[in-house]
């Protein structure tokens, strides 16, 4: 059997990024890893972030991976620089290709950054962005309510857009910033009702496009592109099936029963977790 892309997040945002390998690199198989039950890791302490991380690295990584994606900015933000040097595979975040790709649409050079609470504390994304361009303005806001309303379901069953609003208005009252980076993965769900709360005038950018790209670049020049079609994906998360199932349906626009090619399960971690101590 070919060699497989390892996706691990937080929760269920991560699957915004799969969605997008899937599209461009439709022969690969997908190993993912959601730590759904502890999510969210936005409002947890470093130590809580690098641990737990550390958990579905181990767990992924009992399966044969040619390349790992942390699709998820939190995990990013606290864990690259060390996994890339301890793992002897190929490790991606989702920090890098998301400024890059907010730098491609700014006219005004002045951009805004959401996310998780760690995400923002951790100032990766304005550190990534300005180590491209310096002369960049960043503006930065956490929301720590928009993990819990997408993981629960619920902006799949009501309207969501004052919640969103409220959240928002410091960014968007400034009137500062033509270009919007969603930084955590679980944001691109939400992405139309967050761009119809800035009125539509600003790029609104996920890095989900750009990781896949990025995915497909290292696969390609270490020619490690699988030519023989793909496997049956297989989905691991550490919390409510139903939930991961429902957004599961709504990301990818299908019932798993007709998709076929997809295996779900539900794991447990604290093994793992108590053996990383």
């Amino acid at each position: 059997m070919e060699r497989s892309i390892g996706v691990i997040d937080s929760g269920v945002g991560g699957l915004t990024v799969v969605n997008e390998i899937m599209r461009q690199l439709p022969n690969e198989r997908i190993i993912y890893l959601g730590d759904t039950k502890r999510c969210p890791y936005g409002s947890r302490e470093e130590s809580e972030i690098k641990l737990f991380t550390y958990s579905m690295v181990k767990e992924i990584m009992t399966y044969d991976l040619k390349v790992l994606v942390i699709a998820c900015n939190t995990a990013t933000a606290y864990t690259l620089k060390a996994l890339r040097k301890e793992l002897e595979i190929p490790v991606v975040g989702v920090i890098r290709p998301g400024s890059r790709a907010a730098i491609s649409v700014t006219e005004t050079k002045k951009i805004g950054i959401i996310g998780t609470e760690a995400t923002i504390k951790s100032r990766a994304y304005e550190y990534s962005l300005k180590e491209i361009n310096k002369e960049l303005e960043v503006q930065r806001l956490a929301c720590p309510t928009f993990v819990p309303l997408i993981e629960s379901g619920e902006y799949l069953k009501v309207n969501i857009i004052k919640q969103l609003e409220h959240v928002l208005k410091p960014l968007k009252e400034n009137k500062l910033i033509d270009t919007l980076v969603l930084g955590c993965t679980h944001y691109p769900l939400i992405a139309d009702e967050i761009a119809k709360v800035f009125d539509e005038k600003i790029h609104v950018i996920s890095s989900s496009e750009e990781t896949a790209r990025e995915v497909s670049v290292i696969l390609d020049q270490n020619n490690l592109l699988n030519k023989n079609g793909k496997s049956i994906h297989l989905f691991l998360m550490t919390g409510n099936k139903e939930n991961f199932e429902l957004i599961y349906e709504n990301i990818f626009d299908t019932t798993l029963s007709d998709f076929p090619d997809v295996e779900i399960k539900q794991i447990e971690l604290k093994e793992i977790e108590e053996s990383y101590k």
